[in-house]
C-alpha cells in the first residue's frame, strides 16, 4: 500500500499511465447464442443443433443494444470487455485516491492558513 500522500496531479498521472494499456475497452457482455435459421429444411436446424453466433450486448442511455459479432472477432471483443472491466476497477481506485489527495491538500492549506 502507499505510504506517502499523493497530490491530485500525481493521481492524474498515475491514472493516465495505468489506463494507457487498457485500450481498446468496452462494457457489456458477449454471449454465444443458438438460433434457428430462416431456411426450410436446414440440416442443422432439423437435427436441433441450430446455428451458433456471438452477440455483444450493452446499454446506451438506458436502452439495450445487441450487435452481431463474427466468430473470428469474438476473441478481440472479449479482450475489449476484459479491458473495460479493468478500466472500471481503475476508475473506482482513482476516485478513492483522488478524494484522499484532495482531502490531504485541503488539510495542508488549513494548516498553512493557521500559521
Amino acid at each position: 500500500m502507499r505510504t506517502k500522500q499523493e497530490s491530485p496531479t500525481q493521481v492524474a498521472q498515475w491514472f493516465r499511465e495505468q489506463a494507457a494499456s487498457l485500450w481498446p475497452a468496452a462494457l457489456g457482455s458477449l454471449s454465444l447464442r443458438r438460433t434457428r435459421c430462416m431456411r426450410d429444411r436446414c440440416p442443422a436446424c432439423l437435427k436441433g443443433n441450430q446455428h451458433p453466433s456471438h452477440v455483444l450486448y450493452g446499454r446506451i442511455k438506458g436502452r439495450r443494444f445487441g450487435v452481431y459479432i463474427p466468430d473470428e472477432l469474438a476473441p478481440e471483443v472479449s479482450r475489449c470487455l476484459d479491458n473495460g472491466r479493468a478500466l472500471q476497477d481503475l476508475l473506482y481506485q482513482a476516485g478513492q485516491r483522488y478524494a484522499n489527495a484532495l482531502k490531504h491538500e485541503r488539510t495542508i492549506r488549513i494548516q498553512e492558513a493557521k500559521k
